[in-house]
Formats: structure tokens, C-alpha cells, sequence
């Protein structure tokens, strides 16, 4: 793509450079203000189309420190500056045909086949690179050929004019050639004003039309967004630069979170070619959540670990009761500090009336040291739930018992089997009856974990 625009961008400089020196000899030779004006247009073609060449160049480099959203302004820049050479040439040209046509000079015009040809020429290479320039721009998101391939549709209408003002003074009029320059003056005017009033909002960074409409519709087709917040765009070169914010749901998880960015971005990328997004989130509460749901939030931004959460309806206020895992190593007063924080937050989320209550109880360790029990030791806690189940717990065929010695105390696992028809509350007080049973006949025991398994038919 880049090879492709400096193609593009050579081609007209060579082009420029062939009109410029054909419409200066053939203006000199036959006095016409109009074809003088045209080639000195054409000059400043060839300077412009210098400038589009050195701004497509560096704007093609890459992102570094001191351009952190890579170099596309850079053709911006050129294309501001060849809006200044329009206008600085308009500026010359009126003068010299208002001094013209107020008689305060004179100069014969020679309207030969000469002069003819070499409009005639120069709108058939017009025409045809302003359709090449504005294809490539088109293709490439390219503002200074973008700038070029206007320029240069412009000055089609300006060669029409140069080609009228000699028509005149073949026919006599010997102030149509002036006229016609004044006419030139004035199309290359309103082509710089478009150029420039382009390249100025993309200097002051106004958003690309209808940008941020397209972008909202697309990020709010993405499920798991709620809303889209802000939008916000820019263009620099051929990249569209997109700052986005999404409301999410505050009860997912980060990493669905993450992947909920990464799919609205590479929708916007898909939709939008060249475009970079940007997309933050804003975690909202849903008209849908649960009080359970309010509080494992609440719990989970404050760091902490909470479970076997209950919500009581009591008429018109909640009664909640849940279980707070802190350091076994705490003392009293800092885990208080830590259940009455959550607490508050609770409150301060459901409202002042709600009842909270707090069971505060050790964490357990997640990497704590431990060795395997020997093997008869694991053999006599395996009889030890064997016999317990047979006790009429409705827990069968223990098996797979593994014994773990830690400094706090024996860690057991074992599986069991139960009615696979039972409901899940039943299957779980069961177990754990088992549970506490083996450890009032093993104190040494500090935590029995049971898991459940179907009977198999």
C-alpha cells in the first residue's frame, strides 16, 4: 500500500514538471495572463506534489516515541501547506488581471494553436491523474492525495476557463484573457478552501463524519455490552484512531471482561479498515441482579472471601447472613475491622434497613506444606468411613481415601457414592455428616473433604 502511493505521488510530480515548463513557454511566447497563471499553477503543483511525495514517505513510518500515533499528520501538514501556495498564487494572478483589464497594463495576447494545444494537453494529463490520485487516496486512506487528486479536478475547470479566455481574444476580445485568469484565480481559491478547511479539522482532530454513529451501532451489537457510553474519534493518515467506553456488567469475571474488549475491538477493525481501537470498561449494576449477586461484588472488590451467603426476605427489608474467610492469623480486632467494612458496603449498596451478619472463620491455606500419612494410617481412616457410612448416613462405597499429615493437622479426601436421585441439599448434608462423624472419632483430623458421586446402576 505504501509502494503504491509513492508510485502514485512520483507519477505527478513527473506531470507537473512537464506542464510547468510547457505552459511557461507557451505563456511567455503568446503573452497570456491566463496560460502564465496556469503554469505558474502548475509550479506550485509540482511543489505540492514534492511535498505529497517527502509527507507519504514519512508518513509511512512507523510509531515511535516522539509519534506515538505514527506520522500520518505529516501529510496533513503538506497539504496545509500547499492550500498556502494556492492561495498566495490566487492572490498574484488577481492582481495582475485587475492591473489588466483597468488598462493600467497592456500586453498583447497571441491566441496561436500553440496556446490551444497546451491547455488541451494539460486537462487530458489533469484529468486522467486526478483519477488515478483519487482512487489510490481512496484505496489508502490518503490525505495529501486525497489533496492532489482535488487540486487537480480543480484546475480541469480552471484550463476550461484559460481555453474560453482565449477562444475571446481569438475572437477579439481582448480582455478575455484576463478574465479568464481572474476566473482561474477564483477556482483555485475555492479548490484551496476545501483543501484547507479538510486538512485543518484533521489537524484540530474533528471527528470524521458519522464516525461516532457507526462505531456506537457496532460496539452495541456486541453481546454482554449494555451500553455504549462515549465515543470519541480522529483521523491521522489512513488510520482512524478510537477511543470507546462500554458499560459492562459489574458481576463478570475479568477475564470475560478482557475478552469482551477484544470483541469489540476487532469488530470495529473489521467494519472500519484502518481503524485503532481503544476500548475501556464501566462495570454497572443491572436492573436483573441479585442481592447474592450485589454482595459477591461487594465481597470481591474489597478483596475479600466470602460464602454460604443468605438472603432472607423479612417483609420489607433483607436479612443476610454470610461467612468471611480472613487470616486464621489475625487477630480479633483487625478481622472485625474487616467484617464491619463489609458490612457497611453491603448497607451503603441495599440501603440502611438491610441485616447483615458476619461469620468470621480462617482461611484456609492454599499452598500449605503436607506429606502423605502412611499407609496404615490411611488404611484405618478408610475403615473408619466405612464403618461411619454403614451407620446409616446413605453414603455407600467409600473409596479412593487419601490421608495428608500438615503441621496444622491430617487433611483427608475420599469419594463416596450416593442415590443419584437425591437432590443436591440432601447429597450434601449427608456427606457431610459423614464428614464431621470421622472427625469426632479422629481429633488429629483438622479437615475431611467428601466428594459425591451417582450410584451407578
Amino acid at each position: 500500500m505504501q509502494n503504491e502511493k509513492e508510485q502514485v505521488a512520483l507519477t505527478s510530480i513527473a506531470a507537473s514538471a512537464v506542464l510547468t515548463i510547457a505552459k511557461a513557454v507557451i505563456g511567455f511566447a503568446t503573452g497570456s495572463l491566463a496560460i502564465l497563471s496556469e503554469a505558474g499553477h502548475s509550479l506550485i503543483d509540482l511543489g505540492a506534489t514534492i511535498l505529497t511525495y517527502a509527507a507519504v514517505r514519512v508518513s509511512g513510518k512507523p510509531a515511535d516515541e516522539e509519534h506515538q500515533y505514527g506520522h500520518g499528520k505529516f501529510e496533513s501538514v503538506s497539504a496545509l501547506a500547499e492550500t498556502a501556495l494556492l492561495f498566495l498564487l490566487s492572490g498574484v494572478v488577481i492582481w495582475e488581471a485587475v492591473q489588466r483589464l483597468l488598462g493600467h497594463e497592456s500586453l498583447t495576447v497571441i491566441a496561436n494553436v500553440w496556446a490551444f494545444g497546451v491547455i488541451a494537453v494539460s486537462m487530458m494529463i489533469d484529468f486522467f491523474r486526478s483519477r488515478a490520485l483519487s482512487r489510490t487516496a481512496k484505496h489508502t486512506s490518503s490525505h495529501a492525495l486525497e489533496a492532489d487528486a482535488l487540486h487537480f479536478s480543480s484546475d480541469l475547470w480552471a484550463s476550461a476557463a484559460v481555453l474560453l479566455g482565449l477562444a475571446g481574444v481569438r475572437l477579439g476580445l481582448p480582455w478575455a484573457d484576463s478574465t479568464a485568469a481572474l476566473v482561474v484565480a477564483v477556482l483555485v481559491c475555492v479548490a484551496g478552501w476545501r483543501l484547507g478547511r479538510r486538512t485543518i479539522d484533521t489537524l484540530t482532530d474533528t471527528a470524521p463524519p458519522g464516525a461516532a454513529t457507526e462505531i456506537t451501532a457496532i460496539a452495541a451489537r456486541v453481546p454482554g455490552v449494555v451500553k455504549v457510553e462515549r465515543v470519541r474519534a480522529r483521523e491521522v493518515g489512513e488510520k482512524t484512531f478510537v477511543d470507546l467506553a462500554v458499560a459492562v456488567s459489574r458481576t463478570l469475571p475479568l477475564d470475560k471482561v478482557s475478552a469482551l474488549k477484544d470483541t469489540v475491538a476487532s469488530a470495529i477493525r473489521k467494519q472500519m479498515p484502518g481503524a485503532e481501537p481503544t476500548v475501556t470498561t464501566d462495570p454497572v449494576a443491572l436492573d436483573n441482579e441479585s442481592v447474592l449477586d450485589c454482595v459477591m461484588v461487594i465481597a470481591r472488590n474489597r478483596g475479600l472471601a466470602v460464602h454460604h451467603v443468605t438472603v432472607h426476605e423479612l417483609g420489607d427489608r433483607l436479612a443476610i447472613s454470610l461467612d468471611l474467610e480472613v487470616d486464621g492469623k489475625l487477630s480479633l480486632r483487625a478481622a472485625h475491622e474487616l467484617a464491619d467494612g463489609l458490612e457497611a458496603a453491603i448497607a451503603a449498596e441495599l440501603g440502611a434497613g438491610v441485616e447483615v451478619d458476619t461469620h468470621i472463620e480462617p482461611l484456609q491455606p492454599h499452598r500449605a506444606g503436607g506429606r502423605e500419612a502412611p499407609s496404615e494410617r490411611v488404611v484405618a481412616v478408610e475403615e473408619a468411613l466405612k464403618e461411619l457410612a454403614a451407620d446409616g448416613h446413605g453414603v455407600r462405597d467409600v473409596h479412593n481415601v487419601r490421608v495428608r499429615e500438615t503441621d496444622e493437622g491430617e487433611v483427608v479426601n475420599f469419594h463416596c457414592c450416593v442415590d443419584p436421585a437425591l437432590a443436591v441439599q440432601s447429597v450434601h448434608e449427608k456427606v457431610d455428616a459423614l464428614e464431621r462423624a470421622l472427625r469426632q472419632r479422629s481429633p488429629s483430623i483438622k479437615r475431611v473433604i467428601g466428594h459425591a458421586e451417582p450410584i451407578r446402576e
